[in-house]
């Protein structure tokens, strides 16, 4: 039976590459989540007066890997502690947010941030987030990395340094 997790860590291109990655993930989809007004668009959400977070919806097989596991991921792949920014890019929708399907992955978010912590020099900022309807991104927004992540300078900045640091601290949780 399959279990999804909803999770915001700046650009989304730049998170889906890494849960695309993992035995256990059966799907990641790019999206909005969190803001105000219905069915936004990227341009919209890129303003940052809509609320929404750039955002990856991932299914996968709680039976192959844990929520835990996919949130210790998300909080070694990403920077935490940076409040609506990552890298270059600057505003709410790149806020490190976590959005918990159920209270036990509530719990479970609030346990990732406190192993966490002590991975990082100053404070961990990633909230926690009540569910909220989710908007699935424009085709051309997912899968990017696999279509054309490696043609994009953006791209090539970001993702292998996220796909380095998950292949050297969880390579047993690597797709063969």
């Amino acid at each position: 039976m399959s279990a999804t997790a909803t999770l915001a860590g700046g650009c989304f291109w730049c998170t889906e590459a890494v849960y695309q990655s993992l035995a256990g993930v059966e799907a990641v989809e790019s999206g909005y989540i969190g803001g105000t007004k219905p069915n936004p668009t990227y341009e919209e959400v890129c303003t940052g007066q809509t609320g929404h977070a750039e955002a990856i919806r991932i299914t996968y097989d709680p039976a192959t890997i844990s929520y835990g596991d996919l949130l210790d991921i998300f909080f070694a792949t990403h920077d935490p502690t940076t409040l609506n920014r990552q890298g270059n890019d600057v505003g709410t929708q790149y806020r490190s947010a976590i959005f918990p399907h159920d209270p036990a992955q509530e719990a479970e978010a609030r346990a990732a941030i406190e192993r966490a912590q002590p991975d990082w020099p100053n404070p961990i900022v990633t909230t926690i987030e009540p569910l909220a309807t989710w908007y699935p991104a424009e085709d051309y927004h997912q899968q990017y990395w696999d279509r054309v992540g490696s043609r994009n300078p953006y791209c090539m900045a970001v993702i292998p340094p996220k796909l380095q640091k998950l292949r050297k601290g969880f390579a047993a949780r690597l797709r063969d």
